[in-house]
């Protein structure tokens, strides 16, 4: 798998009847490696060993109902009370981060009403917070620890 602009990570990596599996820390369970859940293995590690997230506020593939289709989030990441609070959305590092990427986001967050979003491919990553007074998203540097 090609490097990523993140930290490195020990993963549990199989290979079944030629086929690559990672273990997911949070489902619990070996999934097929991909190049898209390369970088969301890497950003879930991310969120937890370097931003200190419980392990226990994090969800992946979350499903939501958008226009009468089902959709899944990458990464959702809860607040205390239990709301979402943090929405990623990861692509194969080949892709290029475009402006349907972000439409993409702020679609599920139509629903979701989360406070940040993050998009990434594991070499660009692009971090936003809502400014529910004004309305729009405010780019930051990265995202805050947890605490």
């Amino acid at each position: 798998m090609v490097q990523l602009n993140l930290p490195k990570y020990s993963f549990k990596i199989k290979n079944k009847e030629n086929k690559l599996y990672i273990f997911d820390i949070i489902r619990k369970k070996y999934v097929v490696l991909t190049p898209e859940e390369w970088v969301r293995q890497h950003f879930v590690h991310y969120l937890i060993m370097d931003k200190k997230y419980p392990k226990s506020i994090i969800a992946i593939e979350k499903q939501l109902k958008y226009n009468g289709l089902i959709k899944r989030t990458d990464i959702l990441v809860f607040d205390k009370l239990g709301q979402p609070d943090i929405i990623v959305e990861c692509k194969s590092p080949n892709i290029k981060i475009s402006q349907d990427t972000f439409d993409q986001i702020a679609r599920y967050n139509l629903k979701l009403n989360a406070n940040f979003l993050v998009v990434t491919n594991g070499i660009q990553h692009f971090y936003s917070k809502l400014d529910h007074q004004n309305k729009r998203y405010v780019f930051l540097e990265d995202l805050a620890q947890y605490s």
